[in-house]
């Protein structure tokens, strides 16, 4: 049956859809979770916050993503990609809606509930991906998967124009702003069924067809009834059946934690930083952050298109070498001003064309390294160990330039070099994960890699409890 899918050279209007409602709840949701970025902004001079004080708040949202990003994930191999969707979309809303309740001075409150918009966060980008990618050819996955990813600096971009909007007293109501993703449930509910690949592998063969036809505009009776040997036997899969697949755990987890401890460090504290080193006004610096958004659209635009191109894992090493290399010269450059502006400022915006943009490779890549049966317990595991870089992207920055340090234009801070090489090298490690470990999946049905997966002498056949359809 999804021969027929795979042969498909265009998308439909119901693949559209289902695009359309992933693209919409991705930019939403990093519209809602990099808001604190712009928030704290206005916060640190009448709060007097500490660097370490920040950081806590900064942070508490990546420890929530890490248990959002295995809860969620396993929990989608489990009931399925439709109602995890709407699930996390829900969550991380709700949440960042009780934030416009802050309290003055109240940066535990802050912390806490932060820490569960991550929950919901690291779980939608775990299933979004899977779920578009389950509905779409061969052919187009690896560009519609990057697509995806291509709007979140949009919703970075959006945060940016509502902080620079906004005035310092009504930062509130960028909290308040941040429960319209809970619209997106509406659309999902009329819009995207259930993945046809997950429920092949539960063994409920006609909703799957029915679900395909869907997708593909056409009556179910054109197509055949699927069997096990179309999306493979059924699988009780374990959480540790993860382990047996070592190289495409490497590549995902270590991939992820050196892309995200990068882009979280630089993105969360940019705003800060354009406040203390350039001595700009909160709304004047997310202003500045419009223009890291836009490279960000540009290079997710670009890997997207690299990842076809080039193939996953040399798209994957362009975007740690080049990220890496980029972060290190900009922090060598804070201080620097060229023609009148900012040369901090303008190499931050070339290095997130990688960095940024490299998430069009990032986030789909580590869905498509597992097999069926695993695929969002895979990403969801890659998510969260990566997410542990949303901690120590924004603490080690805190840390090497001192984390009793306050947040004030007079400070001086002349480790913020040494503090970019930090966030650097992990691009650095990103990169070379990618090229020189990575697995090529570059035109390869799901369903082919599924077969060299489990051809791998890395899973012994006997492990995994199958049982016939």
């Amino acid at each position: 049956m999804f021969e027929i899918l795979d042969r498909r050279t265009s998308l439909t209007g119901n693949q559209i859809k289902i695009l359309a409602a992933a693209i919409i709840g991705d930019a939403l949701e990093f519209f809602d979770y990099f808001l604190i970025g712009f928030v704290l902004a206005f916060l640190i001079g009448p709060w007097k916050l500490t660097f370490g004080q920040s950081a806590t708040v900064l942070m508490s949202s990546g420890i929530g993503a890490i248990i959002g990003a295995y809860a969620w994930g396993w929990l989608a191999d489990r009931i399925g990609r439709r109602k995890v969707f709407i699930g996390t979309v829900l969550n991380f809303s709700i949440a960042t809606g009780l934030l416009y309740f802050t309290p003055d001075n109240g940066w535990i409150y802050l912390s806490i509930l932060r820490f569960f918009v991550g929950v919901g966060v690291g779980g939608l980008y775990c299933v979004d991906l899977p779920l578009v990618q389950e509905f779409m050819p061969s052919s187009k996955r690896g560009w519609v998967g990057g697509l995806v990813t291509c709007v979140i600096p949009l919703g970075v971009g959006l945060g940016a124009v509502m902080g620079a909007l906004v005035g310092s007293g009504d930062w509130r109501l960028l909290f308040a702003i941040g429960v319209l993703p809970a619209l997106l449930v509406l659309l999902v509910r009329l819009w995207v069924p259930e993945s046809p690949r997950w429920l092949c592998r539960q063994g409920r063969y006609e909703e799957a067809r029915k679900s395909l036809a869907w997708a593909l505009q056409m009556e179910p009776s054109a197509l055949p009834l699927p069997t096990a040997a179309d999306a493979g036997p059924i699988i009780k899969s374990n959480w540790l059946d993860l382990f047996k697949y070592p190289r495409s755990l490497v590549v995902s987890w270590l991939g992820n934690a050196g892309a995200q401890t990068g882009v979280y460090g630089i993105t969360l504290w940019a705003p800060s930083l354009f406040v203390v080193l350039l001595k700009v006004t909160p709304q004047e610096a997310a202003k500045m952050m419009i223009l890291l958004s836009v490279f960000g659209f540009i290079g997710r635009l670009s890997f997207a298109f690299f990842s076809e191109l080039m193939g996953r894992r040399n798209a994957g090493g362009l975007l740690g070498f080049g990220a890496g290399l980029m972060t290190i010269v900009a922090g060598y450059n804070y201080d620097v001003m060229f023609m009148g502006v900012s040369a901090f400022w303008l190499l931050l915006a070339v290095a997130f064309f990688f960095a940024d943009g490299g998430f069009a490779i990032v986030g789909p890549y580590a869905a498509e390294v597992w097999p069926s049966h695993l695929r969002t317990s895979g990403m969801g595991s890659a998510y969260g160990f990566g997410g542990i870089g949303k901690i120590i992207g924004p603490v080690g920055l805190a840390l090497i330039v001192g984390s009793g340090n306050y947040l004030k234009p007079d400070v001086p801070l002349p480790q913020i070099p040494l503090a970019f090489v930090y966030l650097g090298c992990w691009f650095l490690m990103a990169g070379a994960v990618y090229y020189f470990l990575g697995i090529e999946t570059r035109g390869k049905s799901i369903e082919e890699i599924d077969r060299e997966l489990t051809l791998a002498p890395d899973l012994p056949a006997a492990t995994a409890s199958v049982r016939q359809a």
